[in-house]
């Protein structure tokens, strides 16, 4: 296809083919231009109509981090508080300790325990500066002061089971351990050691003291015990034996009735038998022994300690 084309100056014609290389050349150069420029065109408008909606949601994150700055600070306080409540609680608990190391060292100085042996005043050491006034509990503060609280309990409680122990020793051994008259009135007629026979005349050793009484008073035991002998014995009557343990024994003699069997598991102070006059006796009265590892000793020192 062929166009002519006139000038104005001469009216000279010049012929254009639209389908020569050339021609096809400068088409698309225009085309690829003007495509160009509407590309170009449509991203700065598409920029420019995008602006709003991205400060918008430029805003919306500013505000949310707004929010969630608040809710931990809100967060770190309630912590805080929750922190300082629980530190109070242990000030609490710390004061009940203090008020348990009182009651140990008094329960220490009834059991007359050496103080340098046996103390609930020693702590264990420690120091440091002192924390400035009205600033809130840290948590490694805290923890810190549980875990010396805990060890501290312990250290209490391993030095009660020991003061338990060693109180409940001593209480068995007071009950195992004879003391105390073997009635409950009466007076000693006849002490331990030489003295005149009441039937021969002649000098004779006492094997025991005689506390003399009305007829049918009761005859009680001096420590807790298993009776291994109840019934008659020569020279005895009706005799009670008790085995105390560690080699203490104790005898009740010239009883009128017994009231325990062999083999019967008796506690201090339990009425064994009634004072009677069987026997070699001379009147109502109970022949009292005490025997350790099986030779009698004189039994005043043990009626006497009950008095101290």
């Amino acid at each position: 296809m062929h166009i002519v084309l006139f000038t104005r100056r001469g009216g000279r014609s010049r012929t254009v083919n639209l389908f020569s290389p050339l021609a096809i050349i400068a088409g698309v150069v225009a085309v690829l231009s003007v495509a160009g420029g509407l590309a170009v065109g449509g991203y700065q408008l598409g920029v420019y109509s995008a602006s709003p909606d991205a400060f918008a949601i430029r805003d919306t994150v500013q505000t949310e981090l707004q929010v969630q700055r608040q809710e931990l600070a809100e967060f770190r306080q309630q912590a805080r508080e929750h922190v300082d409540a629980l530190a109070l609680r242990l000030g609490e608990m710390q004061a009940h300790v203090i008020r348990l190391d009182a009651l140990g060292e008094r329960l220490a100085e009834m059991a007359h325990l050496d103080k340098n042996e046996f103390s609930f005043e020693q702590t264990p050491a420690q120091g440091g500066p002192e924390s400035a006034s009205g600033e809130s509990i840290q948590i490694p503060d805290f923890l810190q002061s549980l875990e010396m609280l805990e060890q501290r309990l312990t250290d209490r409680a391993q030095k009660l089971s020991m003061l338990e122990s060693t109180l409940m020793n001593r209480r068995l051994q007071a009950e195992v351990l004879p003391a105390g008259r073997p009635t409950t009135g009466g007076w000693i007629s006849s002490f331990f050691g030489m003295r005149t026979d009441p039937f021969s005349g002649r000098p004779a050793h006492h094997d025991g003291i005689d506390v003399a009484g009305r007829i049918g008073s009761e005859v009680i035991a001096v420590a807790s015990g298993v009776v291994t002998w109840a019934g008659p014995r020569y020279g005895y009557g009706n005799l009670v034996e008790i085995n105390h343990g560690n080699g203490y024994v104790t005898r009740y003699a010239h009883n009128k009735d017994l009231v325990v069997e062999v083999g019967q598991t008796v506690k201090k102070g339990d009425v064994i038998a009634k004072m009677g006059t069987s026997g070699r006796s001379t009147g109502p009265h109970v022949h009292f022994e005490v025997l350790i590892n099986g030779r009698q000793v004189d039994p005043v020192k043990f009626v006497r300690s009950a008095q101290r």
